[in-house]
């Protein structure tokens, strides 16, 4: 398994310390905790708009129901 990804290993130890995933891990985190809130949710959709709110300062869909 190293072996396959051998390349995406050397990355981190070629940056030297320089990047920071913990931006990155943070996010993930949101996403993780909106996911485990939105559980009783019927729709896909209806969990995309709750991370649209969560997480602020994204584009929101321009009509958060349907009408029919």
């Amino acid at each position: 398994m190293l072996r396959n990804h051998e390349e995406l290993l050397m990355n981190w130890f070629r940056a030297k310390g320089e990047l920071s995933s913990g931006a990155v891990e943070g996010l993930n985190n949101k996403i993780r905790v909106v996911t485990r809130r939105s559980y009783g949710f019927r729709t896909f959709k209806a969990m995309e708009m709750a991370l649209y709110h969560t997480l602020g300062r994204l584009p929101e869909p321009e009509t958060a129901h349907r009408l029919c």
